[in-house]
């Protein structure tokens, strides 16, 4: 995905504001507060992407800034050929008194959502397959299939004994609907030499994982699954959206039970450590994330495989391993299975803070490294693929996925956060590498 547009105006405003650097002196902020971005961005295959997000907050009489007393963030974006998301998040500690409470109501879709298979380096990926330059290229779809999403999920945070320990609660209705590519959309007002084959004449990995009996005939469509989780969290952090000190841990169990429509009934545990080092008071600092998260019981359903459960969302999706929110530089969904562990080790270092327009800014630079492998692995029979020994499924082929890479953060507040990533995958088998925009820092 192309995102040149964007990334010249951010990188514009990051020159403004770095201009605007003598006024050190922190603004205390009041009332009503809230950051906005456009959204354009180009895509050869789903065309180009207008709209808007909005982060809106509410900060009463100050004196509890940087921290808010609402937050609410709406989001509208659309490709030209149909994608789109349409979001809107809410998060308060100060709507039920004593409680964090977090609202999330989403549509996504997405005609070109990535499937690499199972098991990570298992399911073999061949860039050719999708190269038009390449004499093996069969089309530019053939790692996707068309997702659409809804979502409803909720989250509820109380305090145990003592300041740091929490119990949380939380449900996620979500309705997938999955299927094939539309090419003949994908496919209007292109030239012969860009249209892309129909997955009918070259299917894609989607189509042959149904072909094989790998995706079942009940799972082929999607479906609604409902989840419930509970948990507790251990949290000393100094600030939430971006710590210097402190501890940020979870263990969490979500339960998918067969009701309202469900086609199946699962189990799966989550554990997550976050810890947060000073290196030099307020500017530099050094973290890090570790995740195991498996399947307890019960059979999930592909479509849902690929989500990472968290206490709470930072952004408009927590799926993986590899991508914006996980694996930065691995191709998005390379890494799937029944139980994952990931980790994320990342500097950050506050360069320069300003203030403009009336607000406390700072720009902000990373480094990190990324990792993370299948840990349970989604049974797969590899005789499905006889006669094509070796070019779609290995057996005990997976080990640790590697990436590397460095981001510009430019935050507001001390809370709106605009992150730019670029990351490296190591193993070519993992991609080449990604660049990522997104609001909030990973973790």
């Amino acid at each position: 995905m192309k995102k040149l547009l964007l990334f010249a105006m951010c990188l514009f405003l990051a020159l403004v504001l770095f201009g605007q650097s003598e006024n050190k002196v922190e603004l205390v902020k009041k009332n009503w507060n809230f950051g906005a971005l456009p959204a354009i961005t180009f895509d050869t295959d789903l065309g180009f992407q207008y709209g808007a997000l909005v982060d809106l907050y509410n900060y009463g009489d100050g004196t509890r800034y940087p921290k808010y007393n609402h937050k609410f963030y709406i989001e509208v974006s659309r490709y030209t050929k149909g994608s789109g998301i349409n979001r809107f998040y809410y998060d308060s500690d100060q709507l039920i008194r004593g409680l964090q409470t977090t609202f999330d109501l989403s549509y996504l879709s997405d005609m070109a959502y990535d499937f690499y298979g199972f098991n990570g380096y298992d399911a073999v990926y061949m860039a050719d397959w999708t190269d038009e330059t390449s004499t093996g290229y069969i089309s530019r779809m053939f790692y996707k299939y068309d997702r659409k999403l809804f979502r409803f999920k909720g989250d509820i945070q109380g305090k145990l004994t003592g300041g740091n320990f929490r119990w949380i609660t939380g449900w996620n209705f979500q309705n997938f609907k999955v299927g094939s590519v539309n090419t003949d959309k994908l496919n209007k007002g292109k030239d012969d030499a860009d249209r892309l084959p129909s997955t009918k004449d070259k299917p894609g990995l989607y189509e042959k994982y149904q072909q094989w009996g790998i995706i079942s005939g009940t799972e082929t469509d999607g479906g609604f699954v409902p989840s419930f989780k509970g948990g507790v969290v251990f949290d000393t952090r100094d600030n939430q959206p971006n710590p210097m000190k402190g501890v940020w841990t979870e263990a969490v169990i979500e339960v998918s039970p067969k009701i309202l429509g469900a086609e199946s009934s699962f189990s799966k545990l989550s554990l997550t450590h976050r810890q947060y080092f000073t290196l030099v008071p307020d500017n530099l600092s050094l973290v890090y994330r570790l995740t195991y998260q498996t399947t307890l019981g019960g059979k999930v359903p592909f479509y849902y495989q690929s989500q990472v459960i968290t206490s709470f969302m930072t952004g408009e999706t927590s799926e993986g391993l590899g991508g914006a929110t996980t694996l930065r530089g691995v191709l998005r969904n390379r890494v799937i299975g029944d139980g994952i562990f990931y980790g994320n080790v990342e500097t950050r270092w506050k360069i320069v803070r300003f203030n403009f327009i009336k607000n406390n800014f700072y720009l902000g630079l990373s480094g990190f490294t990324d990792f993370g492998r299948v840990t349970k692995k989604i049974p797969v029979n590899t005789s499905v693929a006889i006669g094509l020994p070796g070019e779609y499924l290995k057996s005990d082929a997976e080990k640790m996925h590697y990436s590397y890479g460095a981001g510009l953060v430019i935050t507001m507040n001390e809370n709106f956060v605009f992150a730019m990533d670029y990351g490296r995958a190591v193993n070519k088998q993992d991609g080449r590498s990604g660049f990522y925009m997104n609001l909030n820092y990973l973790f």
